[in-house]
């Protein structure tokens, strides 16, 4: 019996989403169990927090500065063997985290209001990677972050732009496996 992998159940999800057009945010838990090999983890966030980084999007001025900030310290990061100074990575995530730490009371809680959804990436990436919140857990928060779409006609979960997204992570998991066999 073949084994089936984690890339192997992410593109059954694409090919959900091709068929159903959209499929609940849920089904990435799957990753979970990639992330217990804690460099897995470590290089997934910074690939997602680089990949962020360059995302073309219209933001302020002080967002801009920012994801210059990023850019520059994610540039010549070798995302399957992260090495990045950690006073660097601390300095950047906090300020990233106070740019957007504007709080509203809702009936059920307080909710963070994130206005730029790609500096919202880069400090979730960040912030695993300094290891504030290095659980496999926080790795499918991140991935579902970065997945997650809404669309009028479904809502919020996977769909439409969200096949690009898992196609890239299950590139990245292929690359990052590949490595692996040849460092045995």
């Amino acid at each position: 019996m073949e084994r089936t992998t984690i890339s192997d159940t992410l593109r059954k999800i694409v090919a959900a989403i091709e068929q159903r057009g959209s499929v609940n945010v849920t089904r990435l838990t799957v990753m979970k169990k990639w992330f217990e090999v804690p460099s897995h983890l470590s290089s997934f966030a910074i690939f997602i927090a680089n990949h962020a980084s360059r995302r073309k999007t219209k933001t302020t001025k002080q967002a801009g500065e920012l994801i210059r900030e990023a850019r520059t310290l994610l540039a010549d990061v070798d995302v399957f063997a992260p090495s990045i100074p950690r006073k660097a990575a601390t300095r950047l995530y906090v300020s990233l985290h106070a740019f957007q730490n504007e709080h509203r009371n809702i009936p059920w809680g307080t909710a963070r209001i994130i206005r730029d959804h790609s500096l919202f990436l880069i400090e979730c990436g960040l912030h695993i990677y300094i290891g504030h919140r290095d659980t496999p857990t926080e790795g499918y928060r991140l991935a579902a972050s970065y997945c997650e779409n809404y669309d009028l006609r479904y809502g919020t979960g996977l769909h439409g732009p969200s096949r690009r997204r898992i196609e890239e992570i299950i590139d990245f998991i292929d690359r990052v496996e590949a490595r692996e066999k040849l460092s045995v």
